[in-house]
């Protein structure tokens, strides 16, 4: 019987590859959530016999250990994923995702685990003028949170070359869709426009909204872990988590005006300090050595979302 762990299981992303899992058939997924962002209500339906949630915290090493030992997969998910907290408090985010990305690392090579998947970031690239953003290019990170993300990909690979646990890190393009939490300064722009369209409010862009995004569902993203999973030969690996394409927030903000049948102005603010201007995934190398192509457009995942959040909410 193969166990996975999910870190950050409770969160966002996580519980939507706990649910990836099960669909797959695993009978034994093992959530480890302190739950300061993330929620049990993310996995209520799916509580059961096959889903075991710890309340744990990744910078505690001899909480996470045991949970940890003798499994098949971990998928690393847990952080504090936010830009401008890390740039306002940047102790704790440096914390758990450097300190806490270690001791996973630590808990997995001593456990026996055969592979970690790790949930890297776009933002290691930082602001580039060449667009798609390839692996090969040299990462120019311009926060804590950029820094701490690749921080943890070098860990892994050196894990993965020193410590003789695979891993394989996925760099994630502006993941959405549903259960993203709306409630927090924090949350991804998508989630706050959709909590703005349903409530008949303006939403505030920092900048002009000509920014862009590789908006990516969150589905797309399960699929593409769960191929890093299994795929063979590719440990040390880096790999781009995105759709391939580019929206502007301005072209996000009308496409859901449209949906709803609105007209409602966005507000504009002064930018976002350690923001990029454009973002955008080169989608080539995951489709060669992980057999990976999304399948969800932006169009198609922002309906979905917009569904889930009028159903849910």
């Amino acid at each position: 019987m193969s166990k996975y762990v999910v870190t950050g299981g409770a969160g966002f992303i996580g519980s939507a590859l706990v649910r990836g899992l099960l669909r797959e058939g695993a009978s034994q997924v093992v959530v480890i959530d302190n739950l300061l962002s993330g929620h049990e209500r993310n996995l209520e339906e799916v509580r059961g016999a096959a889903v075991e949630l710890h309340q744990a915290d990744i910078r505690n090493y001899d909480e996470i250990a045991p949970l940890i030992r003798h499994a098949d997969v971990v998928f690393h998910e847990a952080a504090i994923p936010s830009v401008p907290r890390s740039i306002k408090d940047p102790v704790p985010s440096h914390d758990v995702n450097i300190n806490g990305t270690f001791n996973v690392l630590r808990a997995a090579s001593e456990g026996q685990v055969r592979r970690l998947v790790y949930a890297a970031s776009s933002s290691a690239y930082g602001d580039t003028l060449v667009l798609p953003k390839v692996e090969t290019m040299t990462p120019k990170p311009k926060s804590p949170y950029a820094l701490q993300k690749l921080t943890g990909e070098y860990y892994a690979q050196v894990f993965s070359g020193c410590f003789n646990l695979e891993t394989v890190s996925l760099r994630y393009f502006n993941v959405f869709g549903p259960r993203q939490d709306p409630a927090s300064m924090y949350s991804g722009v998508l989630s706050l426009f959709i909590k703005h369209i349903l409530a008949r409010t303006s939403p505030t862009m920092h900048g002009d909204g000509e920014q862009s995004r590789d908006f990516t569902y969150v589905e797309d993203v399960v699929t593409l872990n769960l191929k890093a999973a299994r795929a063979p030969n590719v440990s040390g690996n880096v790999y781009n988590g995105g759709n391939g394409g580019r929206i502007t927030l301005n072209q996000a903000w009308s496409l859901l005006q449209e949906f709803e049948g609105v007209t409602i102005p966005a507000l504009y603010g002064p930018p976002r300090e350690g923001d990029v201007h454009d973002s955008q995934a080169d989608t080539e190398k995951a489709k060669a050595e992980l057999g990976h192509e999304p399948r969800f457009t932006f169009e198609e995942g922002l309906r979905l979302t917009l569904e889930w959040y009028r159903t849910n909410g």
